[in-house]
């Protein structure tokens, strides 16, 4: 189940609100967040619940122990057994095929394919299992004696399957201790609406017009190419901003306070700025867990960087492209700490801007295609090394239809219109018109939303490598 699908929307959210706010013991309230949670991961694959329930389980007595014997060689060999654990469960699921299709391609072998199926969010609640032991093991949590508060942030629905990615301090007191005030759900309510738009209006769009402009029938004249790869860059962003912004909402309504994700990334000036504001959870993630114990800016920079970003893009899919893109952003974060950001600092900030975007949208052809010849033919179509007519008939009508669409989306990436209604809101006479007038205008997107779903077929679900 994913949060933009009519099955969500009016039946399982609504049942689901209905049901936790006739209760009103703090306990019971969890229960059926954790209830629901596994509900609603169980959906689509009902036997994957196990794995989730197995891994929680672990973290679960593997923290126990961990605090029981701290200090002790006991404790740290539980710690890195548990963590072993976990990520030998991601490694099996997620990159077992892989890895035997590299070892039969360099040995000449010709071993069985292994085809296990992707448990959806794996990515997301064994780095979050990660982060609770090794908090628990440095000493800046103490593991709690029942299961249920594990259960529940692990579990949560809300960023169970796109992020964001949380820590248990996050929450840990909102489990005990929270209420919803009318104003604190109604701003869930928005922050939900304006997340289900994103994904809804403008990513489900640019990333329907982008899929016949990057195909091998479409890849037919040079702006078209062009056209498709900046597509599929708003349709990512606004796809996973939106979910985001939709698992926030949630967890609004719900009285628990998630961390942001996204920072208008496409406003950067450098690709180091493009990574603290894009998905920013990942981010402090590798951060603090990888990034930093291998010693940080300290020592051995260089290596730091090159595993960071060899485990970011590997994260990201189990595909070389996924690698090369996470390398080539490695690279670029170097070359700016060597040379390339003082250069960029004499010029005026627009070709900073230039640079990054032209950067980015290089970085996101890799990330598009999981075939590397067809990546680097689009590459050299984008950059005049391989010919194709500047436009032809087909690319130009969808440019042409869909130009509306792109201008807005570019203007929705940026602050600027939310700049711009924020002053207005604040003016009279719209500050008085206000509390009457963002319930109407939230009603009316939910509405367009659930036409536009209800009229397409086109609805992708982008993380289903996570």
């Amino acid at each position: 189940m994913v949060f933009s699908s009519l099955l969500f929307l009016y039946l399982f959210l609504p049942v689901l609100l209905a049901t936790y706010f006739m209760v009103k013991n703090i306990r019971a309230r969890n229960w059926i967040l954790i209830v629901s949670s596994f509900t609603f991961y169980a959906w689509g694959e009902p036997v994957w619940v196990f794995l989730l329930l197995f891994a929680s389980f672990l973290g679960f007595w593997a923290a126990i122990l961990i605090d029981k014997y701290r200090g002790t060689p006991a404790a740290r060999s539980v710690y890195i057994l548990s963590i072993v654990l976990v990520i030998g469960m991601l490694a099996y699921f997620k990159y077992t095929g892989f890895l035997i299709d590299n070892i039969s391609a360099a040995f000449g072998l010709r071993l069985p394919q292994a085809n296990i199926a992707l448990p959806i969010g794996i990515s997301f609640f064994t780095f979050e299992i990660i982060c609770y032991l090794t908090d628990v093991f440095k000493g800046t949590v103490r593991a709690p004696r029942s299961p249920m508060k594990l259960l529940l942030y692990v579990s949560f629905f809300p960023h169970l399957i796109a992020g964001p990615i949380i820590r248990f301090t996050d929450i840990e007191a909102q489990m005990d201790n929270r209420s919803v005030t009318l104003a604190h759900f109604s701003s869930g309510v928005n922050r939900f609406i304006i997340g289900l738009g994103k994904k809804v209006m403008l990513a489900n769009p640019a990333g329907e017009v982008a899929s016949h402009l990057l195909s091998p029938d479409g890849s037919d004249s040079f702006l078209g190419v062009w056209f498709g790869v900046c597509l599929f860059a708003l349709q990512i962003y606004f796809d996973f901003s939106g979910y985001s912004d939709m698992a926030i909402g949630l967890g609004r309504m719900f009285g628990i306070n998630l961390r942001e994700n996204f920072n208008y990334p496409y406003i950067s000036r450098s690709a180091a700025e493009f990574w603290r504001r894009w998905n920013m959870s990942l981010g402090g993630f590798f951060r603090d867990y990888v990034y930093i114990p291998l010693g940080g800016n300290r020592r051995w920079y260089v290596r730091n960087l090159a595993v960071v970003w060899f485990l970011t893009g590997l994260w990201h899919g189990a595909s070389w492209n996924f690698i090369i893109w996470g390398l080539y952003f490695g690279l670029l974060i170097l070359m700016e700490h060597y040379f390339l950001q003082r250069l960029l600092g004499r010029l005026p900030a627009i070709f900073a801007h230039l640079y990054l975007l032209c950067a980015m949208l290089v970085g996101w052809v890799w990330f598009y295609f999981t075939d590397l010849e067809q990546a680097w033919t689009t590459l050299k179509i984008m950059f005049g090394a391989e010919y194709r007519p500047l436009v032809t008939i087909p690319s130009f009508y969808l440019f042409r239809e869909n130009v509306f669409l792109f201008l807005v989306a570019m203007i929705a990436s940026t602050p600027l219109l939310k700049s711009w209604l924020e002053k207005q809101w604040s003016r009279p006479p719209f500050a008085t018109w206000a509390s009457g007038l963002v319930p109407l205008w939230n009603a009316a997107i939910l509405v367009l939303c659930t036409a536009l779903l209800v009229g397409s077929t086109y609805n992708p679900f982008l993380y289903f490598r996570f």
